[in-house]
């Protein structure tokens, strides 16, 4: 977790990522997942470079399991991009930021529109 990422919660998940103005990142991630760690970078470097559009937070899948079942989570690292509540886009794997950032901005723009 960094200074533009927020730490998930089962005491503020309905607050910070189902009712949140703006679109939630969610980074699905353990301590003990090796991918998980090579993509955090990633994760930080868009929650900063999209700060005004975006919401990011990193979840532990270990300390909160009933997020992982409840939206489905097989592997880790998963992102889920949260829309007025609703999950809108699942990465799953590691993979380039690039790649992370093409899967996610187009649903950004929803919000400028």
């Amino acid at each position: 977790m960094s200074q533009h990422t927020f730490e998930v919660t089962d005491e503020n998940f309905a607050a910070q990522v189902l009712q949140s103005d703006l679109p939630v990142l969610v980074d699905f991630t353990a301590d003990w997942c090796p991918p998980c760690k090579m993509i955090a970078p990633y994760v930080d470097d868009i929650a900063q470079k999209y700060q005004d559009k975006l919401v990011v937070g990193t979840l532990d899948s270990d300390a909160y399991p009933q997020f992982t079942d409840q939206y489905g989570v097989m592997g880790l690292p998963t992102l889920i991009l949260f829309h007025k509540g609703e999950p809108v886009q699942r990465i799953v794997g590691f993979m380039p930021r690039e790649k992370i950032e093409a899967r996610i901005v187009p649903h950004l723009q929803l919000e400028q529109a």
